[in-house]
């Protein structure tokens, strides 16, 4: 099927796809002040989205073009299902959030079709995949344009990797007890097979092709390759919940890898994006003689899962993404609270036991998601740990030290 049809088989014209802030019935905190983090960008009393500019920026997106579209959302006059909230306009049109993105990403896929150089028409694909991906955020379970959103993004993605210089094969493995899932295996152009190999743990509210830049700027460089897997309850993982053994689908890949001709299943290592952190600690407890190391990048490990204190601090967003994750869109917030308690690797007696594998964790101070002591706690924890303190400023420029730091360590550690 021709890439240009799919978008027109997917977007039928329709006001009753339900608006994605309304897909989880909870209590709702009282709009405060604008809260910014470093990984999740800033949150305000007029948008329920938190806008992630800085991972955006850094995923290849034009500042400019991020602009562009949020002025057109802010400026629809079309029905919202909530008036105060800019990103809540009804149904696939002008001024909704999925179409105002999917709209964009039509336009560098147009270009990428065009585009008679390979190297800038993958680039162009690459563009229209983070458009598109950007399009389903949040990623809600249910969340039927977002889901449509995700499949236009994984084709452009699949699209880019055939003419940029890098292979990409997508995987499949078995899962105990359920349905397969599939991943993509990033390979450099420089080296053989088998690789060593990092195992991407990204956040809940990211899709496993918003990693690329990951690998083409830091892991691909230094000879490494990069396997990413959908996080539960999301893209190709959609069929599994996340539960308490958040683990489970990266452990049961871990396994699989010895039969992974491209990988050196002896040089594997774990890096994990805030609740992705999560996962990759406990890989590093359950399976410490398959992993050389497990690096940590604002992780969320027991924090805001323990205390409810610091659960009110965190924006409406991100605790409608955990319930997502966990089949709780009906829970009560009392219910949620609860069944969060379970999550904390402290509360499940990982972390604060002496683990033997090599872990480092990068924070920065201030952190509504993960003060410092989460990061200290995973450090202090291992044999071999490390603390990487991040500077909130300037914040493009310490999140990309921060990511050549973490790439070395990992590379070390593989050696």
């Amino acid at each position: 099927m021709a890439q240009a049809n799919l978008s027109e088989i997917l977007f039928k014209p329709s006001f009753k796809h339900r608006e994605t802030s309304t897909l989880i019935h909870r209590a709702h905190h009282a709009r405060a002040a604008s809260l910014h983090t470093p990984l999740e960008g800033d949150t305000a009393n007029n948008w329920y989205r938190m806008l992630n500019q800085l991972l955006w920026t850094w995923r290849g997106v034009d500042a400019r073009e991020i602009v562009e579209v949020l002025s057109r959302i802010a400026a629809s006059d079309a029905e919202r299902s909530d008036a105060q909230l800019l990103d809540t306009v009804v149904g696939y049109r002008n001024g909704n959030w999925i179409y105002e993105w999917v709209h964009q990403g039509m336009q560098w896929q147009q270009r990428a079709v065009e585009q008679p150089d390979p190297l800038l028409g993958g680039k162009y694909w690459l563009n229209a995949a983070n458009f598109y991906s950007i399009a389903g955020y949040p990623h809600l379970k249910g969340d039927q344009l977002a889901e449509q959103a995700e499949v236009l993004s994984n084709r452009a993605y699949e699209e880019a990797a055939l003419l940029l210089p890098y292979q990409l094969k997508e995987l499949s493995f078995d899962i105990e007890g359920g349905s397969p899932i599939s991943g993509f295996l990033h390979m450099p152009d420089n080296g053989k097979a088998p690789f060593p190999t990092v195992l991407m743990c990204g956040s809940l509210d990211t899709l496993q092709t918003d990693y690329h830049r990951l690998f083409s700027d830091y892991l691909a460089p230094r000879g490494i390759a990069m396997l990413t897997i959908d996080m539960p309850s999301i893209g190709a993982s959609s069929k599994w919940k996340l539960t308490q053994d958040a683990s489970f689908l990266h452990q049961q890949v871990l396994r699989q890898l010895p039969a992974v001709a491209w990988i050196d299943h002896q040089r594997v290592s774990a890096f994990g994006f805030r609740f992705g952190a999560n996962v990759a600690v406990r890989l590093a407890y359950l399976e410490p003689h398959r992993l050389r190391g497990v690096a940590c990048l604002g992780p969320v490990v027991h924090s805001i899962l323990y205390e409810a204190r610091n659960q009110q601090r965190v924006p409406d967003m991100y605790m409608d993404v955990l319930a997502s994750r966990m089949g709780m869109a009906a829970a009560s917030d009392q219910a949620l609270k609860m069944e969060l308690n379970r999550y904390s690797l402290k509360m499940q007696g990982l972390l604060g036991r002496r683990c033997p594998t090599p872990m480092l964790s990068g924070y920065w101070e201030q952190d509504a998601l993960s003060p410092k002591e989460e990061s200290q706690l995973i450090a202090s924890s291992s044999l071999d740990g490390k603390l990487l303190a991040i500077p909130r400023s300037p914040v493009y420029r310490s999140f990309h030290q921060a990511l050549l730091q973490i790439s070395g360590w990992l590379s070390d550690k593989m050696r």
